[in-house]
């Protein structure tokens, strides 16, 4: 079995929150780049001062209280927020050298977070006909701590998954997170664990190769 190419994938982890257009514009840059051959792939961890974003399945009707700023994201999915306290990854993947499966990489993706919320001590699942990351709540109800978005362009991924480490959970209200009413949104912090984005980086970090091995076929991808 060959070795999985980590080093040629980019590792980038910002503690400064970066503004989401800017985030969108440097990565839609990078991704027209990777695809020219022109730089290497990239992952990219990062926070965002507080918006709210729209995919291109969003449904206006779930813009409650636009009270944050609103963009059109241009990836999969409906209304999502972003904010401080919450941990985004974007990837930026050639999938020509990466299996040229985007349900692959989706469920790989979620993956990587289950299991590295596992790590932490939080026991998360797919949800079927939901996307994203869900939990247990301090209530006993399921309740969603993670949400997943992506676009491939020239086979190349964009945008990724946000976890909730410690957000103000009261701008989620704003929308009808991607699209789903009778669940809520939960955190680490409400869950009683506090972890700060280098710690939690760095939890991803060590589940990346297993996240590279589902992709290239040296891990399982598939139920």
């Amino acid at each position: 079995m060959s070795a999985i190419r980590t080093e040629n994938v980019e590792w980038l982890s910002c503690l400064d929150q970066v503004p989401y257009r800017d985030a969108l514009a440097a990565m839609e840059a990078r991704n027209a780049a990777i695809a020219e051959g022109r730089a290497r792939e990239q992952v990219w961890l990062l926070e965002h001062p507080p918006v709210y974003t729209a995919g291109t399945s969003a449904d206006g009707a779930e813009l409650l209280d636009p009270r944050f700023e609103v963009v059109e994201a241009g990836r999969g999915g409906r209304y999502t927020y972003h904010g401080p306290g919450q941990r985004i990854g974007y990837l930026m993947l050639d999938l020509k050298e990466r299996g040229r499966d985007v349900r692959c990489f989706v469920h790989s993706v979620e993956g990587w977070v289950i299991a590295t919320l596992g790590d932490i001590g939080v026991e998360c699942w797919r949800a079927e006909g939901r996307i994203g990351i869900w939990t247990k709540d301090i209530d006993g109800r399921e309740a969603k701590i993670g949400a997943i978005g992506v676009r491939v362009r020239r086979w190349v991924t964009m945008h990724g998954f946000s976890v909730n480490l410690s957000p103000d959970l009261s701008h989620f209200t704003g929308i009808v997170p991607c699209g789903i009413e009778e669940f809520g949104v939960t955190s680490l912090k409400k869950l009683g664990i506090d972890m700060g984005p280098q710690e939690f980086d760095k939890a991803l970090h060590n589940r990346f190769e297993d996240f590279l091995g589902a992709l290239e076929g040296k891990g399982e991808c598939l139920p």
